[in-house]
């Protein structure tokens, strides 16, 4: 069982780049004390078009995004727990654009990389629960998404 399914339909992203994203997650994880031995979550790569699509729909968003998470591990209040399901954690999904990903390099003048490792570990840590709606919820995310990227080497 991989910790990690990169899915790129289209080609988008080359082969030393899925190689970072797996890297750099198992990285994220073992810094966060994630057990990867029984834990399962999927990387896609998808265009401006499709991340579009994905925003509006389920975030009520009609523009493209740099990336998307959909966290398995989120109970509304109507929800009712399995107990003795899967022993598998799944986390959930990381949709990441890669014409964002070009963008926002340039932008921030930093490599295509750095800019990826970023938003794989962002999207990451929104599945392990961290959030940045208030100033002390982002605060504390980038912080931890900081000293991981700093950590692994990914630096601006």
């Amino acid at each position: 069982m991989d910790f990690v399914e990169i899915i790129d339909e289209d080609n988008l992203i080359s082969e030393k780049n899925k190689s970072l994203v797996l890297e750099i997650l198992d990285f994220a994880a073992k810094s966060e004390k994630i057990d990867i031995n029984n834990t399962e979550l999927s990387v896609s790569f998808v265009g401006l078009e499709e991340i579009h699509s994905i925003n509006k729909e389920y975030r009520g968003i009609d523009r493209p995004t740099d990336v998307i998470s959909f966290a398995l591990n989120d109970k509304t209040e109507d929800e009712i727990e399995i107990i003795g399901g899967d022993e598998t954690n799944y986390l959930g999904d990381i949709i990441i654009c890669v014409e964002k990903i070009e963008e926002q390099a340039k932008e921030y003048n930093h490599s295509f990389e750095r800019e990826l490792g970023f938003l794989a570990v962002h999207g990451f840590l929104h599945l392990l629960g961290y959030d940045h709606m208030t100033e002390d919820e982002e605060k504390i995310m980038f912080s931890k998404q900081n000293k991981i990227l700093e950590e692994y080497g990914l630096l601006r």
